[in-house]
């Protein structure tokens, strides 16, 4: 009897997580998902206690307390990764951490079943297709570009106005609706989660600075210090709640405006 297939998924947001999930039974129904975790800290904990105990992870790189990376330094992993995440730029670290695929956000069905067939070609050990193999997935992700939506199509007042990206100063979620405001103050209603933004978002502009707002870096005036390593930004056009950043947060944030 074949042992089902063992799967870790290291991703902090959870509607990415069980989109993941979702598309990875489709592909193989009989596997075992054996965590979602969320954290650089909690994966280091988990994959500590359960030693070898996984045959695959698939893992964002971007976590709310740090970059995944820090968990292949601080624990002894020896099975493959699957790297998905919405930046480019880390795909030469992420090949140097056990990765044998870089998928990047937002995925669909088909880019996970190729990572599935790459994966299954390391069961049948064959060192030289294997370096060829890896010599020609890290050309493609040299060349990879990323592309970022540049404009959006509202529908405002029985018309079609078409807004670039750059110009809306913050997006934001009330009782399910997704609201954009633009640099002019204008409002506007947006058909997408904001979790769906956050992945067709180019992250150099935009940051989730929590579960009801994007902002664009343009739209920061200040940013202070609040309760319990929290941080309160100060944006335009002012909305009516407080945008605050977790202090897990923080740090990334803090080092996203200083670029």
């Amino acid at each position: 009897m074949t042992l089902p297939l063992r799967i870790v998924l290291i991703e902090d947001e959870a509607a990415t997580a069980r989109n993941l999930e979702y598309i990875i039974r489709e592909i193989k129904p009989d596997l075992e998902i054996m965590a979602t975790l969320q954290s650089v800290t909690e994966a280091v904990n988990w994959l500590t206690e359960h030693h070898n105990s996984y045959d695959l992870i698939f893992s964002d790189i971007r976590l709310s307390d740090g970059l995944s990376f820090e968990i292949f330094r601080q624990t002894d992993i020896s099975k493959p990764v699957i790297f998905v995440t919405a930046y480019s730029d880390y795909a030469i670290e992420a090949f140097r951490n056990n990765g044998i695929d870089y998928i990047l956000k937002p995925f669909d069905e088909e880019e996970i079943r190729r990572a599935f067939l790459k994966y299954n070609t390391l069961i049948v050990p064959d060192i030289e297709m294997e370096r060829a193999r890896m010599a020609s997935l890290l050309q493609q992700l040299r060349s990879a570009t990323k592309t970022y939506k540049k404009s959006f199509l509202f529908h405002y007042c029985g018309r079609l106005v078409p807004v670039e990206s750059e110009k809306i100063h913050w997006f934001y979620t009330a009782k399910e609706i997704v609201y954009a405001r633009t640099a002019d103050e204008k409002l506007y209603i947006a058909g997408s989660t904001l979790e769906q933004l956050e992945q067709a978002l180019d992250p150099g502009l935009f940051f989730r600075a929590n579960r009801q707002f994007i902002i664009n870096r343009n739209a920061v005036d200040t940013v202070e210090y609040f309760f319990n390593g929290r941080l309160e930004v100060k944006i335009h056009p002012s909305p009516q709640e407080q945008v605050l950043v977790s202090k897990a947060r923080a740090m990334l944030f803090r080092r996203w405006l200083d670029q």
